[in-house]
């Protein structure tokens, strides 16, 4: 690629790049000299159950990767044990030690599903933070006013709302910013959350006699409703580790607007490919719905390799195209001791997160009940929330969730 190239496929997506102009810069010593950028990306390890929101992130860090240049997937390890004060208005309570290496494991695990082992170097920040000193500590804190750390829209917030801020809280952005010192970065990225940390690292580096990092923010994904952010307590969500078909049946259900945001920032494809690809829609030359069927099995097949991609698109198109059930739908037991409210029911065996989400589910005609082992089966919209049902009296009861297939038979038959 070409410096323009490379930028343009680097920035893509992204919300902000501080600042743009210096990327190229690095960009082009970087080519000239042989000598790879340093790219770092910190997570504190507190929710290592990864959806395809938190791969947005991950996948800058491949496009790097890409191109060559160094990626560091840096473990909080000593900030997790300080808690990330960022949106928060009350104190976030620190994790214990023994929490952070378990999350931190199950991280590593997931996250190279997309960054390539091998080109990926994995620190802990105590190697560094746990050895500063007690004068090491008031030289950085020098380095920083009390005006400035203020200024975060969170600590601003709860000083107004007279909640209180801890003195450890204030040192969090400052060791998250000697992080960047430590490890000479080049350019760190983050959310759009973490900007404020960001740009500490970037101004702590002069400080230090260091070039300031390039920042880079990536947006917040919205979810499979495209309003709200992707998140698994509004069921909007599609994780990493669901089956395929399960995975391929959420992506088909996403409209085509919210398609290309996607495209966007799911794939590696180039800002050139999609515009292509959103073109031959425009003309009537291409289907939406075939350039859908093709995100998903990218996607899918980026999680759980291209053959059970395929699979997964056959089982979508015999579901709901040609009306058949998958063969390897799975039946799963239940306990029925009587008539249940419909979205109880569903918040009981997990088809829903919750009870709220189900009824909100019931209530936009999103549920279809099929009672019996009728293959293709006879369908029955549902749109009341409260209705009753004693599912003990079916051999075999299915539910449509969306796009989602769920088989129960009861224990009473």
């Amino acid at each position: 690629m070409t410096i323009d190239e490379q930028l343009a496929y680097l920035t893509k997506g992204a919300e902000e790049t501080i600042r743009a102009e210096e990327l190229r810069a690095k960009l082009e010593r970087a080519a000239k000299t042989g000598k790879p950028l340093l790219v770092k990306v910190g997570f504190d390890p507190t929710a290592p159950d990864i959806h395809l929101g938190h791969t947005v992130l991950i996948r800058k860090m491949k496009h790097f990767q890409d191109l060559g240049h160094r990626v560091i997937f840096l473990i909080g390890d000593f900030t997790g044990l300080i808690g990330d004060p960022s949106g928060q208005n009350v104190t976030r309570k620190p994790m214990t030690p023994e929490q952070i290496t378990a999350n931190a494991e199950t991280y590593k695990k997931q996250v190279f599903k997309i960054l390539d082992h091998k080109k990926t170097q994995v620190d802990f920040n105590s190697k560094w933070l746990g050895q500063l000193t007690g004068r090491d500590w008031i030289t950085l804190c020098s380095k920083y006013t009390v005006a400035r750390i203020l200024e975060r829209d969170d600590f601003s917030k709860r000083m107004k709302e007279q909640r209180p801020i801890a003195i450890h809280e204030l040192l969090y952005p400052l060791a998250q910013g000697y992080d960047s010192v430590a490890l000479e970065c080049d350019v760190e990225l983050g959310g759009t959350d973490q900007k404020f940390n960001l740009l500490v690292g970037r101004n702590l580096q002069p400080e230090y006699g260091q070039e300031s990092q390039v920042i880079m923010t990536m947006p917040i994904l919205e979810g499979l409703d495209g309003v709200q952010k992707m998140s698994k307590s509004l069921g909007n969500y599609v994780g990493i580790n669901e089956p395929p078909a399960e995975m391929f049946g959420k992506l088909m259900s996403i409209s085509d607007d919210l398609m290309w945001r996607y495209h966007l920032l799911l794939t590696d494809m180039t800002p050139a490919q999609i515009d292509e690809l959103k073109k031959s829609v425009a003309a009537g030359t291409a289907h939406p719905l075939d350039m859908k069927k093709a995100l998903a099995r990218r996607i899918v097949a980026d999680f759980h390799g291209v053959n059970a991609a395929a699979q997964a698109e056959k089982d979508f198109e015999a579901q709901f195209q040609k009306e058949t059930l998958p063969s390897d739908l799975p039946t799963q037991p239940f306990e029925a001791s009587g008539p249940l409210k419909l979205y109880r029911f569903l918040a009981d065996t997990g088809v829903a997160p919750s009870g709220s989400v189900a009824q909100r589910k019931i209530k936009e005609g999103a549920v279809d009940l099929c009672f019996g082992d009728a293959d293709p089966p006879k369908w029955e919209r549902v749109t009341d929330p409260t209705l009753e049902i004693d599912f003990g009296k079916y051999s075999v009861v299915t539910v449509r969730f969306g796009k989602r297939l769920h088989r129960f038979h009861s224990k009473r038959n």
